[in-house]
Order: C-alpha cells, then structure tokens, then sequence
C-alpha cells in the first residue's frame, strides 16, 4: 500500500509558503491508518519502550494508537493551561514561530523508556520539546517515531541525539 497516496498536500496553510500535508485523507481509511500505525508500532517494537508521549494534538491519534499496539502507556504534552495538576513546561520554536507543551510532573518516573510519537517531523521543536519534557524527570528517550518526515527541514538535526525512524518522507 503507498501510504502517500493517503497525504493530501495543501499550498500556502497555515500561512504562504508553507506546504502543508494533510493526513485526514489518511486517517479516514481504515486500511491506510491501520497500515500506518502498524508500520510505527513496528519501527518501536524492539526499543523496550515503556511510555509514549504524545504532542497536541494530532500527536495524540497515532501516539494512542501506537501504545495501545505496543500494550504501553502513554503521556499527553499539552498546550499551557490544559492540564490540572502541576506541570513542567519547554519552550520550543515551530517551522513559523513559537510554542511551549507541559506534561504532569509525575507523568514519567525516573528510567523509564519512553517514544515521542508524532504525525509530523518538521523542525523538531515539538518532538524535542517532548524528549526535554521526559529527561526533566529523568527519563529516558529510547526513541522517535514519526509518520511523516520534511526531509528538507532541520527536523533530524534538532533531534540528532536521539534515534529517529520515519514511515514518509517528503
């Protein structure tokens, strides 16, 4: 099955010049997304991952959907002042401006293993906005799985110090 087929790409959103890829297509057929979050649970599998965190918000649909495939929990990184109990907080930079994600404090317990799991690999600011929201309570990132690459932005450079496997890459 080409996945890519199931990517719609849409010229000047959210603002000009920018390219975005559209996975409701994708998300909409049920052998495409079945494809898809098998192939992600598979790249995974063998990294003895303990947690999955999960970027707001399109994050959360194939973060979900991965650790119930790999029968592992799974953390949500949220926008500031959506979560209720105490919260740590990364400022990162987007491929058009700026963002910050906050996790519950206790959302990771020191050495477990955890995967940043994402629709999108861009400039990587939200996935290492992730993996710093994890090593702050001693965590370790065993790893990130993305469905979708832009090899033509830095994404794979801000995450050069963690293991980076992607299912399309455009």
């Amino acid at each position: 099955m080409d996945l890519k087929e199931y990517v719609r790409s849409i010229p000047d959103f959210p603002k000009p010049g920018i390219l975005f890829r559209d996975i409701t297509p994708l998300l909409g057929d049920k052998d495409a997304f079945r494809e898809m979050v098998n192939k992600m649970a598979d790249y995974l599998q063998d990294k003895q991952i303990d947690l999955i965190i999960a970027p707001e918000a399109r994050g959360f649909i194939f973060s979900a959907s991965v650790a119930y495939a790999l029968n592992v929990g799974m953390i949500l990184a949220r926008k500031p002042g959506k979560l209720p109990y105490t919260t740590v907080s990364y400022e990162y930079d987007l491929e058009y401006g700026t963002d910050e994600l906050q996790m519950h404090i206790d959302a990771v317990k020191p050495g477990q293993r955890v995967a940043v799991v994402d629709d999108l690999l861009a400039t990587g600011g939200t996935a290492l906005a992730c993996a710093k929201l994890c090593e702050k309570a001693g965590a370790k990132v065993a790893a990130c799985c993305f469905a979708i690459e832009l090899s033509d932005l830095p994404g794979r450079e801000t995450l050069k110090d963690y293991e980076v496997g992607t299912i399309l890459q455009y």
